[in-house]
């Protein structure tokens, strides 16, 4: 590519950027960060936080609020909605019942950030960082119980986080891969090794080449969600109905599928690996 072509190509990503941000459009997970400062300081918004009511959420739907430092804030049940929140620090922040819906989190950080009840259907969590170090610390995994993540896309490790009783339907966690000019890129699978999708809705789910070993999906709703090349060994779905899910390929070594429901239709279960060790 010619240094005029480079230049005209550069041109056009920065006037999407803009036009997005001004128009209030969602990130997408391949759009380019706002080279933009965020639209407030992390001070305006602790500030504001601060001063916010019972029952009057602070609205920051439609906003650039790019790579602050918001760890430790009590949002308060604030709106994010449809914005951008690439690289934030959010750990240790208290998001019950925010509206985080069409939020990009990508790259954010999101340890022991607690998300219970939160709305964010629509979002993209991609490569978060987890722990506070190399080690999967799970007790620095954030908390998804009861939350809305109908259609989320999420590429991430983060074993040990608590999705129970949260909504999942058509949540993709499968590998990210883009196409590049002249590059390939392949990101291993999602890691969420000792999870809690106990009571969890996931049907229609993607959670092909997932690594979920030891990780409990009691009595949850996986009808027609996708195990494909999966690793559950170890895993609890006892109680679970599979009706139309998806084993093909995966690791079923020691799970356990006692009084699991639909099994009968699963797919694919005849190419499932070590089915034979399973408990049932």
């Amino acid at each position: 590519m010619d240094l005029a072509a480079y230049a005209s190509r550069m041109g056009l990503i920065l006037l999407a950027t803009a036009l997005a941000s001004s128009f209030g459009v969602t990130a997408g997970p391949y759009d380019p960060v706002p080279t933009n400062a965020a639209d407030f300081t992390a001070h305006d918004i602790a500030a504001a936080l601060f001063k916010a009511k019972l029952g009057e959420p602070v609205d920051y739907s439609h906003h650039n609020l790019t790579y602050l430092d918001l760890a430790g804030l009590d949002f308060k049940g604030a709106k994010l909605a449809n914005s951008d929140l690439f690289g934030v620090d959010l750990t240790g922040a208290n998001l019950r019942g925010a509206d985080l819906s069409n939020t990009r989190l990508d790259r954010a950080v999101l340890i022991r950030a607690d998300l219970a009840g939160a709305n964010l259907s629509g979002a993209t969590i991609l490569r978060p960082t987890i722990y506070t170090d190399l080690e999967e610390n799970l007790t620095d995994a954030p908390i998804f119980a009861g939350a809305n993540l109908r259609g989320i896309r999420v590429m991430a490790k983060m074993s040990g986080a608590d999705f129970h009783s949260a909504d999942l339907t058509g949540a993709n966690l499968s590998p990210l891969e883009k196409s590049g000019e002249g590059t390939i890129t392949m990101i291993a699978e999602s890691v969420l090794k000792s999870c809690d999708f106990s009571r969890a809705i996931l049907r229609e789910a993607n959670l092909d080449r997932a690594l979920l070993t030891f990780s409990h999906f009691n009595s949850a709703d996986l009808r027609d969600a996708n195990f494909a090349s999966a690793d559950l060994s170890k895993a609890d779905l006892t109680g679970a109905d599979l009706t139309g899910a998806n084993f093909a390929g995966a690791d079923l070594d020691g799970a356990v599928l006692l009084a699991v429901r639909g099994l009968d239709k699963v797919k694919g279960l005849s190419t499932a690996l070590h089915f034979d060790k399973t408990v049932r």
